[in-house]
């Protein structure tokens, strides 16, 4: 991926409106080709309705989108062409056989006939869907039908896939298997836009996240800088005497000493560049740190203190 590739996904300004109701108020958006950007937001923020704007079925009340480099209002077609798309709820047809709409999605893509079907087997192959290709999709288990799907929607062979929610109702072994899909696809070089109810989804994925809140960006960048918005981090330093505690809580400005455990807790960001200066001060006194460890919030602490906070701002790109 080179520095000047031009974003797979961009809006300037998005706003989508239902009568009186905004749902989305000027959301600008850069989402870089070959990654994975996850766009959270509790229930009603926005997140499926963004979604159906940059796939075409929805159209936007303002503001300018592009997806793979296509307008989507003047180029929708040239957009369905490029991308794929697996909502919140399963498009399988529980009546076909697994390989039945796998077949139906390469005819609906207008593929030819023999290119279909090697469509259609490398699809199975890769979603470990082979043994039960002949079976109808009815007796699938709920992990087997969403990589059914994700396959179904990444027969158009898409550059960028939109995942609307696609792990909601897994169980946790599921859901790590479509994980790893997911890293598979963007190893091949598509792009994921993932929306996810599913904090710990977005932290092991994304590369870069976005928080939607009332039809509003609220933060966005990358998982560890979203957690140095949010207070409360700290570095837990444990000495191996009472000597060298005392030395270190007279060096370090702000440190809470716990006597009984021989531990100081620092205020800290979460930056390396504040670890290092921290501890070249405690070098340079002669004090030996017996053991180390840094506590930042997560993703979870990160998306209550901003959602519903008007003052939570956005991380720079």
């Amino acid at each position: 991926m080179t520095g000047t590739a031009p974003p797979a996904i961009i809006t300037q300004g998005l706003r989508k409106s239902y009568g009186d109701h905004v749902v989305l108020d000027g959301i600008d958006l850069a989402v870089t080709q070959g990654t994975i950007f996850a766009l959270l937001g509790p229930n009603g923020a926005g997140k499926t309705t963004t979604v159906q704007i940059l796939s075409t079925l929805i159209g936007a009340d303002g503001g300018e989108v592009r997806v793979a480099g296509h307008d989507v209002a003047r180029e929708p077609d040239a957009v369905r062409a490029a991308i794929g798309v697996t909502g919140q709820f399963s498009a399988v047809d529980g009546l076909l056989t697994g390989r039945e709409n796998l077949l139906l999605m390469a005819d609906l893509h207008h593929l030819p006939r023999q290119e279909g079907r090697r469509r259609v087997q490398a699809l199975l192959e890769k979603f470990d869907l082979v043994e039960a290709a002949g079976k109808s999709a009815v007796t699938y288990s709920g992990g087997m039908r969403r990589r059914l799907d994700l396959a179904m929607g990444l027969v158009g062979d898409p550059r960028i896939v939109f995942l609307d929610e696609p792990t909601t109702g897994l169980d946790p072994r599921s859901r790590r298997a479509m994980w790893q899909t997911i890293r598979d696809l963007v190893a091949d070089g598509v792009t994921i836009f993932l929306t996810t109810q599913y904090l710990e989804e977005a932290d092991h994925l994304a590369d870069r996240i976005a928080v939607l809140d009332h039809g509003r960006l609220v933060a966005q960048g990358t998982a560890a800088e979203l957690k140095r918005l949010i207070p409360g981090g700290h570095i837990s330093l444990r000495f191996a005497d009472a000597t060298a505690l005392g030395t270190a809580a007279r060096l370090l400005d702000g440190a809470t000493r716990d006597d009984e455990e021989l531990a100081l807790h620092v205020p800290t960001d979460g930056s390396v560049l504040l670890l290092r200066g921290l501890l070249d001060r405690l070098d340079s006194a002669a004090v030996t740190v017996e053991a180390l460890s840094v506590h930042t919030p997560d993703l979870d602490d990160v998306f209550l203190a901003l959602t519903g906070n008007p003052k939570a701002t956005e991380v720079a790109r």
